[in-house]
C-alpha cells in the first residue's frame, strides 16, 4: 500500500508524520530540536515543489510512504488520485491518503512563511520547528491511528481515504 501524507505545504506536518511513521523520528516522545531539522525534507521543500508527491520511505509492513504539498485543496488532491487509479485501473485500496493538515498550528503557518515563501530561513525555520513540537504528540497520535489501520488489514480498506484525527471518511 502506498501511503501519502499531505498538508498545505508538505514540508512541516506531513513530514513530520512521514518520519514517524518510518521511525526516524520518536512515536514515544517529542524529539529533540535538531533531530527534527535534521530530517532531509523538513522545511526544505519550495513552492515548485506543491503537488509533487514525494517518496520518503518504506515502513516495516512494506508500504511506501510519501508527502505532499497541496495548498488548501484537499478535494482537489482527493479528485486526482481517483480519478487517476480509475485511469491506470490501481484500486483505490492500494492507497491511503492522510490529511494533517489539522495539526498545522500558527506557529508553524508563520514560520513555514517566513522560512518557505519570504526565504528568512534563520528567522523562520526555529519558529515553524518550535510550532511543530507543541503539536508533535498530535501528530504522533494520527500516525498511530493510520498503523492501527494499516495492522487490522484487508477489512478496513474501506478507510482508506482518512483525515489523520478524525474516524471519518475525509470525501
Amino acid at each position: 500500500m502506498k501511503i501519502i501524507y499531505h498538508c498545505y505545504g508538505g514540508t512541516h506536518s506531513s513530514v513530520t508524520a512521514a518520519c514517524i511513521h518510518l521511525g526516524l523520528l520518536p512515536r514515544d516522545r517529542a524529539p529533540g530540536y535538531d533531530e527534527l531539522l535534521n530530517l532531509d525534507l523538513f522545511d526544505r521543500r519550495n513552492v515548485c515543489d506543491i503537488g509533487k508527491i514525494t517518496f520518503v520511505g518504506r515502513d516495516g509492513l512494506g508500504n511506501e510512504i510519501y508527502v505532499v504539498g497541496r495548498r488548501s485543496r484537499p478535494k482537489l488532491l482527493y479528485n486526482v488520485i481517483e480519478g487517476m487509479s480509475r485511469l491506470f485501473d490501481t484500486g483505490r485500496d492500494s492507497l491511503m491518503l492522510v490529511d494533517v493538515s489539522s495539526f498545522v498550528n500558527s506557529s508553524m503557518r508563520a514560520g513555514g512563511f517566513l522560512s518557505r515563501r519570504i526565504g528568512l530561513v534563520g528567522i523562520g525555520r526555529p519558529i515553524v520547528a518550535w510550532g511543530t513540537l507543541r503539536n508533535y504528540r498530535r501528530l504522533a497520535e494520527a500516525v498511530e491511528e493510520v498503523l492501527s489501520i494499516l495492522r487490522r488489514g484487508p477489512e478496513t480498506k474501506d478507510k482508506r481515504i482518512i483525515q489523520a484525527g478524525r474516524p471519518e471518511v475525509a470525501c
